[in-house]
């Protein structure tokens, strides 16, 4: 008998999330108003890992994300994210899916970032600067080929090996690729910019073009940073700062240390929503994390496996 709640891996939770089926859904469920989000747990780990439990659900599907974050791991053969997604259907209470969850976090993470280039890059035609070359890395250069038809991307990362093998990637993709060992002064030659990294500390303190967009992913906690605090004044104070959901309230390490107030930046549900209008300067996208995009995720894998 068929499982009726099957368990795919990585690869096969990937190939039920293109990434312009994923776009499309987290755009419908920006604008559903049966989502909802309850806080998410985050319990520390000894060792300094953490455990998260990550609940969300809409008027027919139920999801909770259960992910360990381990940063030791780092470096290591062993992933830093490891869990999984499990989708339930509200009305007969049956499990549906079980998706990976590094995948997912991966591919939704990504689909988000694209999504804010989309509505809000000033200058979408790159190149590409890429600061961290590990999963998300690599998630963000598929993306971003796939979903704005860059051509070029520039690698920055602390390891050789990692921004080496991501540069190897892109020359697969098509891309015209090339690593630096100076991501602020590449900067200066990249109009779109995502930073990836585990968030340790600053890896970028440049200050973007006028028509420059930056997408930060890597900070999820006021203590994690990415960009310096005088970046994120000065995109503040001559371009436009965005969030992904209301929690970066709590959560935007880099905005937090840079003494911003963030609850009066707009969210990405403010964007897709009201359509607001294109900045006259930089443009800064902070992305934490929301089981929502979880969600938005089962939600395409679901119509995904109903179509295949």
């Amino acid at each position: 008998m068929k499982d009726a709640s099957p368990q795919l891996d990585a690869a096969q939770t990937a190939d039920r999330l293109p990434y312009p089926a994923l776009v499309a859904e987290i755009v419908r469920l920006l604008d559903d108003d049966s989502v909802q989000v309850p806080e998410r747990l985050v319990q520390p780990l000894a060792g300094g890992g953490s455990l998260f439990v990550m609940p969300a659900m809409d008027s027919q599907v139920a999801i909770t994300k259960l992910i360990t974050f381990t940063p030791a791991n780092a470096g290591t053969p062993r992933a830093t994210i490891q869990g999984d997604v499990v989708v339930f259907d509200i009305a007969s209470g049956a499990r549906r899916l079980v998706l990976d969850g590094p995948t997912v976090t991966a591919r939704r993470t990504a689909a988000v970032s694209l999504l804010a280039a989309q509505r809000l890059a000033p200058n979408q035609n790159g190149p590409l600067l890429i600061v961290g070359a590990g999963v998300q890395g690599r998630a963000h250069l598929e993306a971003f080929a796939e979903g704005l038809g860059i051509t070029e991307v520039v690698i920055a990362s602390r390891s050789s090996a990692s921004a080496q093998a991501l540069a190897a990637q892109a020359q697969r993709l098509g891309l015209h690729a090339r690593v630096t060992q100076d991501a602020n002064t590449a900067l200066a030659d990249c109009p779109l910019a995502v930073t990836c990294t585990p968030a340790c500390g600053v890896v970028l303190e440049a200050l973007p073009r006028r028509d420059g967009f930056i997408a930060v992913v890597g900070a999820f906690t006021p203590m994690m940073v990415e960009l310096g605090a005088g970046l994120c004044r000065h995109v503040a104070e001559t371009g436009a700062v965005f969030v992904d959901t209301a929690d970066a309230l709590h959560e935007a390490g880099d905005l937090l240390q840079a003494g911003l107030a963030v609850g009066r930046f707009a969210t990405l549900a403010a964007v897709v929503r009201g359509g607001l209008p294109p900045s006259a300067g930089p443009v800064l996208f902070k992305s934490c994390g929301w089981a929502g995009w979880d969600l938005a995720a089962a939600r395409t894998a679901l119509r995904s496996g109903a179509t295949s």
